[in-house]
């Protein structure tokens, strides 16, 4: 088997372990190819911790570390303690065995307990792969870091920990209709040994993110950058080292799909850069109207032709919470902003609802509240 391969069957065994949560695993998968941190935001019990370290296990021959950060975590539990036969002599050696300076995949749990006595050693080790202390620098061997927190930070200093983390992942619970099949697999998980099944090497992750820095992205480069330009203009920061590195990820796409040229419907990927979970769903509307205009239909990924059918209801409750909030005389223009970008997206979503008579309906709703807005304007 191909390196590509094995890493295709290793997230195929966590989907049939981990039921709905292939979007998820697909977006780990992209981010170890392009070598990129991932962010998992969700509430308790949605199995983050567990999948990032059913991953870990898959990955054959590696030094997993795992930590759930407190505001009173200290560097040396992170970053290994001193050595003290060292100390004795007067030499201040940390001694990293078992620590994360020796790892090759990395999870924090609760990451925005991090506290300033561990927040510049971790931002260095997250963005550069290095761990400096005193005269001490040790280049890391993680492939992927991935973080993991139940809300985003209010904290400014933690702001620049999030931007570290290319791709952010909403984890919620599964859809009811899936519990069942959640749990016998959840059974079988419990049964089944470390180390046991699919497998990929950390030579063959290596290869692939090796890999992922060839593949051609001059197809596409064009398009990428007006997408840039529009996600800027309606509010979403995409800095110049962002929109750089979002670029492997693209790559990583067209790679796990066998292509060593990226096509548009790669930049899927996108959808997954938000800052703010107001974000997610203009994303989701920029990007998906973006991918449904492909015609090339190169082998693309299954999560890009992903677009969930929306409930007419929902849509119809989410346009009457918007016309309500346009009602506010004390909104921001950022906010007046975000507002349009929502109906724009419920817009976009309304032409998938399939009864005819309910999508007439909402069009006319949106249409009474696109009025409102330019007469407000």
């Amino acid at each position: 088997m191909t390196s590509i391969q094995k890493l295709i069957a290793v997230l195929a065994e966590l989907k049939s372990a981990f039921v709905g949560k292939d979007e998820i695993i697909d977006l780990l998968g992209i981010s170890l190819v392009a070598k990129e941190n991932a962010f998992l935001l969700g509430p308790p019990g949605t199995a983050k911790s567990a999948i990032v370290r059913a991953l870990s296990d898959k990955i054959e021959g590696g030094n997993n570390f795992e930590y759930l950060l407190t505001r009173f975590t200290e560097p040396n539990e992170i970053f290994g303690p001193f050595d003290i036969r060292k100390l004795k002599e007067g030499e201040l050696v940390t001694n990293i065995q078992g620590m994360m300076p020796e790892a090759s995949m990395v999870f924090l749990d609760e990451i925005f307990n991090a506290n300033s006595a561990i927040l510049n050693s971790l931002l260095m080790a997250l963005n550069e792969k290095i761990f400096r202390r005193g005269k001490e620098t040790y280049k890391l061997p993680a492939l992927m870091f991935v973080g993991a927190s139940n809300v985003l930070p209010e904290d400014e200093a933690l702001n620049a920990l999030l931007d570290r983390f290319l791709v952010r992942i909403q984890c919620d619970y599964v859809e009811p209709d899936l519990l069942h099949e959640v749990l016998l697999a959840g059974r079988e998980l419990e049964k089944r040994g470390k180390g046991q099944g699919a497998l990929v090497s950390i030579e063959d992750v290596k290869i692939l993110q090796t890999e992922c820095k060839e593949v051609d992205l001059s197809g596409i480069r064009e398009q990428y950058v007006n997408i840039v330009h529009n996600l800027r203009n309606t509010g979403i920061k995409v800095s110049d080292r962002r929109a750089v590195k979002l670029q492997n990820l693209i790559a990583a796409s067209a790679l796990v799909c066998g292509r060593d040229k990226a096509v548009t419907s790669d930049m899927w990927v996108l959808k997954y850069i938000w800052d703010t979970e107001e974000q997610i769903e203009v994303l989701e509307g920029i990007i998906n109207a973006i991918i449904e205009k492909d015609e090339s239909h190169d082998r693309p990924h299954p999560q890009a032709m992903f677009n969930k059918v929306p409930d007419a209801e929902e849509v119809l409750k989410d346009i009457n919470e918007l016309s309500k909030k346009w009602g506010d005389e004390n909104l921001t223009y950022d906010e007046r902003n975000i507002i349009k970008d929502k109906l724009r997206y419920l817009q976009s979503r309304c032409d998938w609802i399939k009864n005819g008579e309910k999508k007439q309906y909402i069009h006319k709703e949106i249409e009474t509240l696109w009025q409102k807005i330019l007469q407000t304007v």
